[in-house]
């Protein structure tokens, strides 16, 4: 045993003297001090020498383990002192500029509704929010659309399982900012100016054009002699500033439970100009959402007298703005973490 660690002793520091680079050191510790190493390897055959040599042998073993970790330390200063020494004169270009961190940026959709914010608002309108989770009532009754209407059928609903206290109405996802529309009218006196935008979430499947959680913007006007031309009026112009004058808008009767006559908005398709695409099914327009003048009823509802007052609504859905703006044939293509996509806006 004696013999066999003053090799290992003699073999260990040849190798160390010539180890040049740290790397080259721990792969030396390793080889020797490591858990498997040659060091580690004798101190376990003690078991098997005579009882009477092992106290000897094992005085022997440790000694020479502090001396292998002592040169260890020793080597690894000098290596250090070599490398610092080797760096002196060199002088640091402190106006050199540093590394380039990523900067961060709005989000496209987030940009999109701070854009529709801001005209909106030159326009007169003031911006209000309200829950994403909503009672029932807002969602639908306050809005024309009792339990028995057939447009909530169309309205495929995240419906929260909560227990309810008696007298309760269920709670939801909402489906629809217009939600927000009921809220206000029911706290607000006219005359009244106001647009609502935010999350909405419906049990749709994901296509080109869907997505179960979209962005969508209502807003009402209450106030007397209020016209179908002033809808008109204010959604062509917010339709002129945001997609350019050369974009062309169509208006067509439609059915809303909430407004009475209604009205869809439309704009051309961006991707084939009217000619048919994909994105608009070969119809060459893109629908922007719904309108038309609130519903007497969602009025009454909301404590209004609609003999005294008359009113316009609308909604449209944010998502869609860029798509047609940009000429982007996928509404998925936003809710991805494809950075080369997001990156151009």
């Amino acid at each position: 045993m004696s013999q066999e660690t003053e090799e290992l002793q003699t073999k260990a520091l040849k190798e160390l003297a010539g180890v040049a680079a740290n790397s080259e050191l721990e792969a030396w510790r390793v080889r020797y001090l490591g858990r498997k190493g040659e060091l580690t390897t004798i101190l376990r055959g003690l078991a098997g020498i005579p009882a009477e040599e092992r106290k000897a042998a094992g005085a022997r073993a440790n000694q020479l383990k502090d001396s292998l970790e002592a040169s260890l330390k020793d080597k690894e200063q000098a290596l250090n002192q070599a490398r610092l020494a080797s760096t002196e004169g060199e002088a640091i270009d402190i106006t050199l500029p540093g590394r380039p961190f990523p900067v961060g940026r709005l989000h496209p959709i987030t940009q999109t509704i701070h854009e529709i914010a801001d005209i909106f608002g030159t326009m007169g309108f003031q911006e209000v929010e309200g829950p994403d989770v909503e009672w029932e009532y807002y969602n639908f009754e306050a809005l024309n659309m009792p339990p028995e209407h057939p447009a909530r059928d169309s309205q495929s609903t995240f419906w929260l399982d909560y227990k309810m206290a008696s007298g309760e109405m269920p709670m939801l996802l909402r489906t629809q900012t217009t939600s927000v529309t009921a809220r206000t009218i029911e706290a607000m006196e006219p005359p009244i100016r106001v647009i609502e935008l935010g999350k909405c979430y419906r049990y749709d499947a994901s296509d080109a054009t869907h997505t179960p959680l979209f962005h969508q913007i209502d807003g009402i006007v209450v106030d007397k002699g209020i016209t179908m031309a002033d809808l008109k009026g204010t959604l062509h112009e917010f339709a002129r500033r945001y997609f350019g004058d050369d974009r062309r808008v169509r208006f067509r009767c439609d059915f809303f439970p909430f407004v009475e006559p209604g009205v869809e908005i439309a704009i051309d398709c961006a991707v084939c100009r009217g000619d048919g695409c994909r994105l608009c099914g070969q119809s060459g327009w893109i629908e922007l959402g719904g309108a038309g003048m609130t519903h007497p009823d969602v009025l009454r509802r909301g404590g209004i007298d609609p003999d005294v007052y008359t009113s316009f609504a609308f909604g449209l859905g944010i998502d869609r703005m860029p798509m047609l703006r940009y000429g982007i044939d996928d509404i998925r293509l936003f809710f991805g973490s494809d950075l080369r996509f997001l990156r151009q806006f």
